[in-house]
């Protein structure tokens, strides 16, 4: 690889292809995140927001480390969530979204290592310290066998998806929930309109026993 190539993980990764009306079957190999975690409504918690502005920062600093010194350049790749309650109902009927649990993440290369990390949290932290910096941290991320597909439109309007999904795909196929949902915003919502919004729905599975 040369310095003037760039690698988009959007394109390179199976785990980042679904489609739009169609539950598709995907192995999803480990791959290692930068994470912060919180809890509450994501339109209304401070720390939604404050999470994202940590996390970015730190990615865009290892990315600029892997080219300088690994000569390895690649596109940060979107935002990531994993979302759970104690009532997973609040995903799909209630909408309780003030009884939501969230981890937000940006998966970052597997040659990027602890010491780059750490590297990067303190020069992030030199200017302009983000008030969630001290909860990021560079975790692997094992789901496995999964089903996705791709959700266009307003999140709340991701209920009848899910719906479908989790009582009539996966029980329909003799599968059963195995881990935390995980969505991939393959729009930037902060910029994209609710209904013009991609987003990647996935549900780790496995067989029933």
């Amino acid at each position: 690889m040369t310095s003037d190539e760039k690698i988009d993980f959007r394109r390179t990764l199976d785990a980042y292809q679904a489609h739009r009306g169609q539950f598709r079957m995907v192995d999803v190999p480990d791959l290692q995140y930068l994470m912060v975690d919180g809890h509450g409504d994501p339109n209304t918690s401070p720390a939604f927001t404050e999470a994202i502005e940590a996390l970015y920062p730190v990615a865009y600093k290892l990315k600029f480390a892997s080219k300088r010194t690994l000569m390895r350049d690649y596109v940060v790749p979107p935002l990531e969530g994993l979302w759970w309650a104690e009532d997973m109902a609040s995903f799909t009927t209630a909408r309780d979204k003030s009884q939501w649990d969230w981890t937000l993440m940006l998966m970052v290369p597997v040659w990027i290592d602890q010491t780059m990390f750490a590297a990067a949290v303190e020069q992030t932290g030199a200017k302009h310290r983000p008030a969630r910096l001290d909860d990021v941290r560079l975790q692997t991320l094992t789901e496995g066998r999964c089903v996705q597909t791709l959700h266009v439109g307003s999140f709340d309007e991701e209920a009848d998806v899910l719906a479908r999904l989790h009582q009539e795909f996966i029980p329909g196929h003799c599968l059963r929930m195995a881990g935390t949902h995980h969505e991939i915003y393959l729009s930037d919502f902060r910029k994209v309109a609710p209904d013009r919004r991609r987003t990647i729905l996935r549900q780790p599975i496995t067989s029933e026993s």
